[in-house]
């Protein structure tokens, strides 16, 4: 029989619960499969405490929210990105991430985006530890999105992605683990006012929401289906215009996990707080907004928040920073980000900082986060 080493363990553990929101209560956390599909893949976020729903249109706008693809200020916008994983453990898990997106007219657009996480080089051994072999466990989506301006100032997207994990230890005796293959769908609106004057500065405002991730269960092994994480985000944002070369943005967003949170049971398995959360996927969108043990309080606990801005200077160099926060009691994920850009006609770098502020280790941890992107073709002046 074949022994997979410590490291697998590691991985599965990442590829399971880290970044999925891990909600805990009297009765554990709420776990899902796909969590890969939430972890923000681009630096410019990343400098703004991970947020994105209601910031301005630019390449990523796939993830963030695909409703923003219709404000774009040039026809095309295309980039890729790079994440390091759990540098502090090992040097071979990643994520990366492709875009494109073409404004092909002034009310919409379309575009497609791959994101890949690696979650490196694992070596078997038998029993005796000899070298038998190595894998090399991975997660991938594709989508393709459309975003249609029904107003001057609002406009709605919607994705459909293909989703696939593989866990699988291909020939390890005893694995039941088996790939996941499936489709989700994101719905998403983003509002972007006319610039106004307010005094001494012209400003706008800006709103946003993105239902993602809306999909049936998936199995990892027979018999035991799991939800992926459809997650809800809304915020907004507001662009102080002090003059031709200077602009603050300053930035809210909200996410909730909409999966049920586990009830707690007697020895029986008997729900005795909660609502049962072995439902179908819609109801368990529905549920997700009432049903944990505490009552409203706790449901509250199950939002997260983050907080971010962004100075840009002529439209060439950009300063960001941002906080993130997840109440303690329902994973306690928080820290600061920091994030710089340059700015081209055509070419954007941008770069991000994490840096922890909780007990609880973070993957992205002592990691730079890479962005790079192109704006090409026409240029939209109504933006």
């Amino acid at each position: 029989m074949k022994k997979i080493g410590i490291c697998i363990a590691i991985c599965a553990l990442v590829s399971l619960k880290v970044n999925a929101q891990t909600n805990t209560t009297q009765t554990g956390g709420i776990t899902t499969a796909t969590p890969f599909l939430l972890i923000v893949p681009d630096a410019r976020a990343g400098g703004m405490g991970d947020m994105g729903v209601a910031t301005s249109a630019d390449a990523w706008s796939i993830f963030h929210n695909p409703a923003k693809m219709t404000f774009n200020d040039r026809q095309i916008k295309t980039g890729i990105t790079y994440s390091p994983w759990l540098r502090n453990l090992t040097d071979d898990i990643f994520i990366g991430s492709g875009s494109y997106i073409n404004r092909f007219s002034e009310n919409a657009a379309w575009g497609a985006e791959f994101r890949y996480f690696s979650l490196g080089q694992i070596d078997l051994t038998d029993n005796s530890g000899n070298p038998n072999g190595s894998i090399n466990p991975n997660e991938f989506v594709v989508t393709g999105s459309y975003a249609l301006k029904l107003s001057e100032t609002f406009s709605m997207g919607v994705g459909l992605k293909y989703l696939r994990s593989n866990l699988a230890f291909n020939g390890t005796a005893g694995n039941t683990l088996q790939p996941v293959n499936s489709f989700a769908v994101d719905v998403s609106g983003y509002f972007q006012s006319f610039e106004e004057n307010y005094g001494s500065f012209n400003g706008r405002y800006r709103l946003g929401f993105n239902i993602t991730n809306i999909g049936p269960k998936v199995s990892y092994t027979p018999g035991q289906e799991d939800f992926i994480p459809t997650n809800l985000k809304f915020g907004g944002g507001f662009d102080f215009i002090l003059d031709d070369y200077n602009i603050i943005s300053t930035n809210v967003e909200f996410t909730k996990l909409l999966v049920p949170t586990p009830p707690v049971r007697d020895s029986n398995g008997d729900v005795v707080e909660g609502k049962d959360d072995n439902v179908g996927w819609v109801q368990g969108i529905f549920q997700s907004f009432g049903d944990a043990p505490g009552g409203f309080s706790e449901e509250l606990q199950e939002f997260t928040y983050a907080l971010g801005a962004e100075y840009l200077y002529n439209n060439a160099f950009a300063v960001r920073l941002g906080y993130f926060h997840e109440s303690q009691d329902k994973g306690n994920r928080q820290y600061f980000t920091l994030g710089g850009g340059f700015k081209t006609n055509a070419l954007n770098i941008d770069l991000s900082y994490l840096i922890n502020s909780s007990d609880v280790n973070n993957p992205l941890e002592n990691s730079l986060r890479f962005s790079l992107s192109f704006d090409l073709g026409e240029i939209y002046d109504n933006y």
